[in-house]
């Protein structure tokens, strides 16, 4: 079984969240692999501004998720893929999809609805845990 590895953010400007909407409808968090001898946090921000078109900026790790691809085609094997899950922080909602990655949409939601739009279940435990960082780092600006 190959190895993969990814990285991304869950990007906050104040009570908004940023999700993807593919092609097919489902709404994911901006995500890619991480290229040969790049850091994961760099390509965590590049990744974001790829497939979006925002800016941002690492406010923290926030953890890891690991889960098995299943080749549909005979000639490939399965992989073991990793993403390392960044919370980020962005000045604007100003946002572009990335078509060419089967990206339609590009857009905030508010934080409450984000983890019932996101599709994947490990992106909505992650969309949670960022929640639950978000209010950590707000409390800890206003003491």
């Amino acid at each position: 079984m190959k190895k993969e590895t990814s990285a991304g953010g869950i990007v906050i400007v104040g009570n908004a969240l940023l999700l993807l909407r593919k092609y097919n409808g489902d709404w994911v968090l901006p995500k890619g692999r991480v290229e040969f001898n790049e850091e994961v946090s760099k390509a965590a921000l590049r990744e974001v501004l790829e497939e979006s078109g925002v800016k941002a900026e690492i406010v923290k790790y926030i953890g890891e998720i690991t889960y098995s691809l299943n080749s549909h085609r005979k000639d490939k094997e399965s992989s073991l893929k990793t993403v390392y899950w960044f919370l980020m922080k962005a000045r604007n909602m100003d946002c572009k999809p990335q078509r060419e990655e089967g990206f339609v949409e590009a857009k905030f939601i508010h934080i409450s609805r984000a983890s019932e739009l996101a599709h994947y279940n490990d992106e909505k435990n992650m969309i949670d845990l960022a929640k639950i960082e978000f209010q950590k780092e707000l409390a800890e600006a206003l003491i």
